[in-house]
């Protein structure tokens, strides 16, 4: 590898072209069969995984027939890039772990795909010698084997020391992906706003079929499918000025007989309606849809309602 860029080398001429890395597999979790398969599609090679779980096996011997499954320190040392994409509470044990034990990082890419961590969590594995790599795919991955083709066209969230930037955005474009460097200190607020946004939008689209269902609607997916996706797209392009409903208009007779409604069939659901009320209030307000007056008396219901 380049020293000044690990990962390409020149070609004739002095052109770059992307080095073919050996590439380990540390916790064959959705997300890491992915982004590994993603690589092997683009000419590198998958030399080993490490997979505790019987579905981990399976999943390796489906998606990246022909990999040895190893030990995880055994997979480092077979490696050029380390792949580490175990659950991001575990990641730092992982790390300390490979470090404490003797594992041979020296000179090795080290790239977790933790949308939390940044690279201090790799700070072990630096003192032992390794490259390190934060590259988070902003995509979920369900386990089938088309998960690799989801990464064309999507972000990764992306840290790098300034000499492996042009590393990290090399793997992430062969991976299919556009890299967007996001700061160290950063992590934390870039990860909770991408897991508001698709872990609770689920858990809100999922509770409002539940709803539907209770109230006699036969195929609340048919029902919620357009007007989602519209609300979605409009949210996107639009911002704030997407805001419809009664809580935008200042409908305060509405959204009391919605509590009422909640409280009676659904109560568990009233908490998270009440302070989604009250941020698309607050919203509303500050985009100059919702008027003060209506909003003192959306907010008069919205506080009277029990949290």
């Amino acid at each position: 590898m380049n020293a000044d860029n690990p990962g390409v080398r020149h070609g004739p001429g002095g052109s770059e072209h992307p080095a073919k890395l050996r590439v380990g597999v540390v916790g064959a979790g959705r997300a890491g069969t992915a982004l590994a398969a993603a690589l092997r599609r683009a000419g590198h090679e998958v030399v080993a995984a490490s997979a505790v779980s019987d579905a981990s096996v399976k999943r390796v011997r489906r998606d990246l027939p022909g990999t040895p499954i190893k030990q995880p320190a055994q997979v480092v040392s077979a490696a050029d890039l380390v792949l580490l994409t175990v659950p991001d509470d575990v990641l730092p044990g992982l790390v300390a772990g490979l470090a404490a034990t003797g594992a041979d990082l020296a000179g090795r890419l080290v790239a977790h795909a933790s949308g939390r961590h940044g690279l201090a969590v790799l700070d072990p594995a630096v003192r032992a010698g390794a490259l390190p790599l934060a590259l988070h795919p902003v995509m979920t991955f369900t386990g089938r084997p088309d998960d690799v083709d989801r990464l064309a066209g999507v972000s990764f969230g992306v840290t790098a020391p300034e000499p492996l930037r042009p590393a990290a955005e090399v793997l992430v474009m062969e991976m299919g992906g556009e890299p967007v460097f996001i700061a160290e200190e950063h992590r934390d607020l870039y990860h909770a706003a991408l897991a508001s946004a698709a872990n609770h939008l689920v858990t809100l689209v999922v509770q409002a079929g539940d709803l539907l269902r209770e109230a006699d609607v036969g195929q609340p997916s048919r029902m919620l499918g357009p007007l989602l996706s519209a609300a979605l797209d409009n949210a996107l392009r639009l911002g704030d000025a997407a805001l419809t409903g009664p809580v935008a208009r200042g409908d305060a007779e509405t959204v009391a007989a919605h509590i009422a409604a909640l409280r009676a069939a659904a109560p568990e659901a009233l908490p998270a309606y009440l302070a989604l009320a009250r941020l698309t209030a607050d919203r509303a307000l500050s985009a100059g849809t919702l008027s003060a007056p209506d909003a003192q008396r959306l907010l008069g219901v919205l506080g009277g309602a029990p949290r």
